[in-house]
Formats: structure tokens, sequence, C-alpha cells
């Protein structure tokens, strides 16, 4: 694909990804939706600045081609996909950057079923894009499509969220960081209605701070509120909740490796582990893996990236996948990662084991790991470069099966990931440095 990755078309904000593009965008989905009946399509939005400029431009891409557009506002990647696959809508729309800075922004598709658009969709909108096919026809008279408030979409999805907890959280002390994005207005609303005493920080959005120092890639200040406050947990989203971080009691990291741990060995307890499988990526650490063979689950290993995780556990039935970085998926709830539902799953089990969520995770030892991101021009040339594969193959044998290396582009930024597994950090430095060091070499 030249501009959808694993996780929709994402750059610069009026440079990379214009609104420009998001007409086009708009005009091909609402062409392609409105061939053989009237084209319905949801579109949802973060708190970044420049999402209301490619709202309105993705809305008048649409309804110029005829179908209808209904507008969720701010709202999460979840909640959209929860929304077209339960009202019978077409297709979905979400514009985000995830965990990017604001000046970043980002356009995903879901199909009508709710899972990521499928690449001939998007090689159509591509094509589009390039001018490679023929404009597209103008709808006149009643034929025009319509924009329409559908903040009620929202609100279904924030009652769906409440139903699926079994029990009450009264009593409980948890903290919440909505990283000045999409949870702002509806995770604080979740734990409180479900009765658990809530503490709040990353809620003050101004369209220039999402992500900003708060978030599930910035967990430290929600460590320091849990510590602070002595509270229970807490739970940490990203800019568009699709993803959750959690801290335990003690102020320590429960990452989404752990949480897979957590809810992979409950579900298999309580009988519900589909194929006794979860799903992972190449990146999960090695302590995930061991762990889960400790206790009997099998699992299957994937690329880089939810969709790829999504993809494994639609084809074969599982209900548990996810990634270290806390996109984690409960097939039998939602089709995307979901931040504020991994975080109900994980309070359920604390609630039904009685153990704090130190405790559940004791039983999983992480491996050192450090992750160290190389600016590029072209991630495949460095990537089957010689001198590169050489020192990796030279890595992987002086860590023999106590570590490991990987080298992966990243499906969403000009950068080639350097990841090391060993024994201890100074190992794990050691080895980063010798293969940061032929990559640049090789740029």
């Amino acid at each position: 694909m030249k501009y959808f990755g694993t996780d929709g078309f994402r750059g610069q904000a009026g440079q990379v990804l214009t609104a420009d593009h998001a007409y086009k965008i708009g005009r091909y989905i609402g062409w392609y939706y409105n061939r053989d009946h009237k084209g319905r399509i949801v579109i949802g939005k973060d708190t970044r600045r420049s999402s209301y400029m490619f709202e309105y431009a993705i809305v008048a891409g649409i309804i110029a081609s005829g179908s209808d557009a209904y507008l969720l506002h701010v709202t999460t990647t979840p909640s959209v996909a929860y929304v077209v696959r339960t009202e019978d809508f077409d297709c979905g729309v979400m514009i985000s950057a995830s965990h990017n800075p604001y000046y970043d922004n980002g356009i995903k598709l879901v199909d009508g079923n709710g899972h990521k658009m499928k690449d001939d969709v998007l090689s159509g909108i591509e094509d589009y894009i390039d001018g490679k096919m023929e404009e597209l026809p103008f709808p006149t008279g009643e034929n025009i499509g319509v924009a329409t408030d559908y903040a009620i979409g929202r609100n279904r999805y924030i009652g769906y969220l409440i139903s699926l907890a079994t029990r009450s959280y009264k009593g409980k002390r948890i903290g919440l960081d909505c990283a000045n994005g999409s949870t702002f207005n509806i995770a604080k609303s979740v734990f409180d209605a479900l009765g658990a005493k809530t503490y709040v920080i990353g809620n003050d959005p101004n369209g220039l701070n999402i992500n900003n120092g708060v978030g599930s890639t910035h967990i430290e200040a929600l460590q320091a509120l849990v510590k602070e406050k002595e509270l229970d947990c807490g739970f940490a989203f990203d800019g568009d909740a699709d993803r959750c971080i959690a801290v335990d009691e003690n102020g320590e990291v429960v990452d989404g490796d752990f949480i897979i741990y957590i809810c992979g060995r409950y579900l298999k307890k309580t009988g519900r582990l589909s194929g006794n499988h979860v799903v992972v990526t190449i990146m999960s650490n090695m302590g995930l893996f061991k762990a889960l063979e400790r206790n009997d689950i099998e699992y299957d290993v994937t690329t880089v990236g939810d969709k790829y995780v999504n993809e494994d556990m639609v084809e074969k039935g599982y209900v548990l996948g996810g990634e270290q970085s806390g996109h984690i998926i409960f097939s039998k709830h939602a089709t995307t990662g979901d931040g504020i539902l991994t975080a109900i799953m994980l309070m359920e089990v604390i609630l039904e084991e009685k153990k704090s969520l130190s405790e559940l995770a004791s039983g999983m030892r992480k491996y050192p790991q450090l992750l160290q991101n190389v600016k590029v021009t072209d991630k495949d040339k460095v990537l089957n470069n010689a001198e590169v594969l050489a020192e990796k193959e030279k890595i992987t044998g002086e860590l023999g099966e106590s570590g490991r290396i990987l080298l992966r582009a990243s499906g969403t930024e000009p950068v080639v990931r350097v990841m090391v597994e060993a024994e201890t950090d100074d190992l794990c430095r050691e080895y980063v440095d010798r293969m940061v060091k032929v990559v640049e070499n090789n740029l």
C-alpha cells in the first residue's frame, strides 16, 4: 500500500495527510457504498485540532457521492467499530493518529462487520487519490447525501461497556489516564457508573496536548497518581483508546503481555479460552511465552499489528489476543482493541479472584527488553542490507536461548525498530547499540 499502513493513512496533518486526501477518501467510500443502496457511513474523531478539518472534508466527500454521513463526534476507535457492526452501517471512519503527537493525524476505515477495511477497497481509494481512475459521479437533487448528528451511537456504546461488568466496583479506588484524548468524556462515566471511586488525569484536551506527557505511552504520570493516592490500580489509554496499559497498586506497569497472561489464565480456568489458544505478536516478551507454556496455554505468533492478531483470531475462532503495547482484543465482545473494555476485563479477574493486580501478574517474569527506533528513508533497503543481516545473525548466535533480537519496519512511522531481549539490562543495551550502529552505517 502507498498510503495505508497497518493502522490507516497516517502522517503529519496538512503535509503528509491533507484535507484533499480526506475529501477524496470520503468521495470514494461514499461512491463505493452507494452503488446499489443508499450508503450509510459513521464517523468518529479524537481531540486533535486537525481532526475537525479532516472530519468536515470526509463528510463533504461522502455526501457529495450520495451516501449519508453520521457523526459520532469525539469518540474512541472501538466505539466506531461497535456502532458499525451493531447498527447496520456500511462503513466506519475514525480520524486519529492513536498514540502519535498532536501534529500527526490519521484516517482509519472499518468495514460493515467492524473489522479493518479489506485491501481491495483501500487499493481503490489509493488509485482514486492518485488519479488512476475516472472521476466519480456527482449525484444531484434528492440524491445528494445528508450529514446527521449521531452522538446517540456513542452513548449506546457506553451503555454496552457498562453492561459487560458482572459485579459492582464499589470500594475500589481506580486511576484513569485519558491521554487528553478520546476517553476524556467516556472513561470516568463508565467506571463511576460501576461504583468505583475514580481519580482522573489527562482529561482536559485542548487540541494540542493529546498524548503529551500522559496516556499509555507516558505511563509515569499514572504511576505517580496511583502511588500518591494509594489506589488499587490504574488504567492508561492512548489517544483513540484502542490501547490500555495498567498500573498495579504498587505503581508497577502491567503491560499488554501481562494482561494477555492474566486474562488468558483466567479464561482457561473458567473454561472460556477457545481452543486453549491466545494470539500474540513477535514483539511479545519471552517471559510471556514461558509463562503461557507453564500454564499449558498454546499461542499463535503473528507479525506486529492488531490487524494481524485479529485476522488470526477470526480465522481460528480464538477469543483473546493482543500486543505488548496494550492492543488487546476480546473477540467475544469486540472486533478491535478496546482500552476501556480491557480495563473492565481486568477488573473482572481482580474481583473474581479476590487478588490484587500485582498478585495476578506475579506468575510471569518479564525479560529485560530494550527497543530503539532508527529513522530511515528506505525501510526495506535497510532490512535487506547484507551487513545488517550478518550482524543480526551474529547477535542471535551470541544470545542463544537466553535472549533474542528483532528488526522490523514500523507500519506507521519512517523508522526501523531494533529490539533486544536478554538476561540483563546491560546486555540489552550492548546488543542494541551494536545493531543500531550497523543500521546507521548502512542508511
